[in-house]
This record gives C-alpha cells, structure tokens and sequence, in this order.
C-alpha cells in the first residue's frame, strides 16, 4: 500500500456520523430521552459525543440500549442541548463514540453472591440505568442491588416508570428521595442522609459501591460510606466533567495527568479520590 492509499483509508475519529431519531421521550420540563439508530456496540457507563452542524458538540452518557439504539437523556442546559431539544422523530443528531472507561459491571459487580449498592444524584441516574436495567433482567447475577437516588424536587425525579419498575423487583431496595421537600413515595433528605440503611455487614467482602453525581455528592458519599467501614477499593465514580475532544488531544478534561476522557468517566475511588476539584 503506497503512501496516498494509507491516506485515503484512514479513519477519522473527530468526524461524527448522521444517526435517525427514532423517538423523543419527554422525562421532565427540563429533561427528554432521545432513542437514536445505533449499531456499534456499547458498555455501561460509556458516552458519545453528540452535536448538531453550525451550533455545537457535547459529551452526553448513554442512558439506554437495546437492539439498532442507543439512548440519551439530555437536560437542557446550553447551546447544543436547547438545538437537541428542537428535535423530533424523525430528525438527525450526529454522533461519535462511543468513548471512554465503563462500569465494570459483568467483570467485578455481577455474581449471584454479589452485592451493589447505587448511589445517584439528578441527572446521574441516566449513566447508571443500563446498569440497573442489567441487574433488573438478569436477577441471578446479583445477590441484592441497593439503590438510593436523589432529586433536588419530585418535578426533577427521571425514569418514573422504571422506578416503580426496580422497586417491586424481588432483589431490588430503592430510596428515592428529594433534597428538602416530600412527595408520595420519595425519602426526604441528601443521599448521604440514608447510606446508613443499607446493611453493609451482612454483605461479607462480596460488594461494591457505584456513584454518580455532581462532584460534591459523590466526594461526601464517598465518605460517608468509608465512614460506615467500606473500603475505598470497593468504591466506583463516574465524572461527569466536561469532554471535548474524547480522545485525549485537547487536554480541556486534564485534571493533574489524568486524561478523564480516556481513563473515565468511571473510575477506580482510589484514583478518583485524587481528582476531585
């Protein structure tokens, strides 16, 4: 192969590709599931980089997927976002990705006698639910999963129907709480108020512990639940900071020497530990 075929067969990875909305879910006033044609394989926890020509690009975790989709569930926060909200079925969203570091969920949190715990605030529900959704249709690759997810409001609470759903699963234990209000079905008080409840002693050495938030949630989780006697090496993060190039060129995710990009978004708490700013 002589230099102008290399050129010519070389992949470039900054260049996202045309993908179909297939349907537009309307979460809350300020959050919409977007299910978009997709067919390269995905991890839990991953993202893609979503944009929309001549208004802009941004990193957004996959929320859901199944066969020939993937889903995204966006809150309208900027530029690119309020574009995505113009959107309909029907419309295209271009996409590159996926991108990054996974919930290691088959290698380490599966196994019928292991435990998991979830800790969640807002929006970070989203890059745990295919985790969730995981456990909820394998049930026997899990001895119990605990989930505690927090929302500023109950106009703010994602997922409604699926919440429901993990609550009456056999192996399920939900809290769902608001922040400083009450609501049918919902906890009052920060995620951090009720790790307590959750029995840590009767899980032996078989366990691990999932976190997603904004990064003061998930610093204070973190350490309530050492403080309860879990180990940090027991302990799972995913940043949510922002990306830009996802490939680790343009340094705007460097914190220290980490690259959050490619060592993340989930990440090992001994490593994130060092990271929080």
């Amino acid at each position: 192969m002589n230099e102008q075929q290399q050129f010519d067969t070389m992949v470039n990875i900054m260049k996202p590709e045309p993908h179909k909305i297939l349907s537009v879910t309307h979460e809350t006033q300020a959050e919409f599931t977007f299910r978009v044609a997709f067919d390269k394989p995905t991890h839990n926890g991953q993202f893609c980089m979503l944009s929309i020509p001549k208004v802009g690009e941004a990193p957004i975790s996959i929320s859901g997927k199944g066969d020939g989709y993937v889903e995204f569930t966006i809150r309208k926060v900027g530029r690119l976002t309020q574009g995505v909200f113009d959107l309909r079925e029907g419309s295209t969203l271009f996409l590159r990705g996926p991108y990054g570091h996974w919930w290691p969920v088959e290698e380490t949190f599966a196994g019928e006698d292991h435990h998991l715990l979830i800790i969640s605030g807002g929006t970070g529900l989203a890059p745990v639910r295919t985790t969730l959704n995981y456990f909820y249709n394998n049930p026997d690759q899990i001895a119990s999963l605990y989930l505690i997810s927090g929302f500023k409001d109950v106009s703010g609470a994602l997922f409604n129907e699926e919440r429901e759903k993990w609550s009456k699963a056999e192996k399920f234990h939900t809290i769902y709480t608001l922040d400083a209000s009450e609501a049918p079905g919902f906890e009052t008080g920060m995620v951090t108020a009720h790790i307590s409840k959750v029995p840590f002693d009767s899980f032996g050495d078989n366990y691990n512990v999932a976190i997603v938030g904004p990064p003061p949630m998930m610093h204070f989780s973190a350490l309530e639940c050492m403080k309860l006697g879990v180990p940090e090496d027991k302990i799972w993060v995913s940043f949510e900071r922002k990306m830009s190039c996802a490939v680790g060129k343009c340094g705007h995710c460097k914190i220290n020497e980490t690259y959050v990009c490619l060592e993340g978004p989930v990440l090992h708490y001994p490593k994130a530990r060092t990271l929080f700013d």
